[in-house]
């Protein structure tokens, strides 16, 4: 970093000066501060605070072969359903000493691959992918780099490396049996374009063992999509008695469209969601949806990277976190 005296850059040289102690002692108090008091360790962060000086990080990485961070792609951050995973992942990270770096694929597989590529090679110390990796290029080239890798979000028997997640086809599945057992026999889909929500739809058909009404919009969903998917729906089959929405956010749309058409909830139709949006109990009536432990899932795959990360063996590197639907007034 420059100074503001002249273009000079500041080196650990000048903290190590402005807190009259030795360089090693600096580079101590920055980079393992166990090893110093914690009144060297407070003279030396008054001395970068002074001095302006920034760590290169990139050198220390070189040396340590650590870079301190952990790359994570996700489809749209924007996403309701992913945010506590960021959340959970980003925290339990920190607490660790290692920052989260976020690319966005957008439902975009090309898109995907392209950031991988970029990803692996600057090196991260580990990589969470939403989803499971789908260019087999990339599984391979993920392999062969030797960095650890979760894929989350859903589950695979043969993952990249690690998985944590659950099955989109059983979801989809218990979703028909929970609306079967409500003596429901006319259903529509609404659900977005993007592969696990094609999966969950795949579960729903099984069960019921015929095909349904089902309207398809962009991902990532919105309220005004939801309200597209539902005229879509009704023109279709206008005697549709339950619907499957593969976002909470599309059923919020649905549920909007319905009123608008003097439809009642769950009277007339019955709405189910997927994620448990933090709005879905707040809604009126309050929206049933499928609830999955989204905050855990980054918890638990952040500490699989991190026990790889100090070259321990995981006994279980892929884990079923299971879902449950939970039954508002929405059906």
């Amino acid at each position: 970093m420059a100074d503001s005296s002249g273009g000079k850059s500041v080196t650990l040289h000048d903290v190590a000066r402005e807190a009259g102690v030795s360089l090693i002692t600096a580079s101590r108090a920055l980079g393992n501060p166990g090893l110093v008091s914690a009144k060297t360790i407070a003279r030396v962060q008054q001395a970068v605070e002074i001095t302006g000086y920034i760590p290169n990080l990139l050198a220390g990485g070189l040396k340590s072969r650590r870079s301190l961070t952990v790359a994570a792609l996700v489809p749209n951050i924007a996403v309701a359903q992913f945010i506590p995973t960021v959340k959970a992942l980003t925290d339990a990270l920190d607490a660790a000493g290692y920052q989260l770096i976020l690319g966005q694929t957008g439902y975009d597989h090309a898109r995907e691959e392209a950031l991988l590529g970029t990803m692996i090679s600057r090196r991260p110390d580990g990589i969470v992918i939403t989803g499971l990796v789908h260019a087999q290029a990339s599984r391979d080239r993920l392999r062969r780099s030797g960095i650890p890798v979760v894929e989350t979000w859903d589950l695979s028997d043969r993952p990249v490396d690690m998985a944590v997640g659950f099955s989109h086809l059983k979801v989809g599945s218990a979703v028909a049996g929970y609306f079967l057992a409500k003596g429901w026999r006319r259903f529509g889909i609404a659900t977005g374009d993007d592969q696990r929500a094609a999966v969950r739809r795949e579960g729903f058909i099984s069960t019921l063992g015929h095909d349904v009404p089902t309207a398809r919009v962009p991902a990532p969903s919105s309220l005004g999509l939801g309200r597209q998917a539902l005229r879509n729906l009704l023109a279709q089959d206008p005697t549709i008695q339950a619907i499957f929405c593969s976002s909470d956010q599309l059923a919020q749309g649905v549920m909007e469209e319905a009123r608008a058409r003097g439809l009642r909830i769950p009277e007339d139709l019955a709405i189910c969601g997927f994620g448990d949006a933090d709005f879905a109990a707040d809604m009126a009536p309050s929206l049933t949806t499928v609830q999955v432990d989204g905050a855990g899932i980054g918890t638990l795959a952040a500490g699989l990277l991190l026990a790889r990360c100090r070259g321990e063996t995981v006994p279980e590197p892929v884990v079923d976190m299971g879902f449950r639907i939970v039954e508002r007034g929405s059906t």
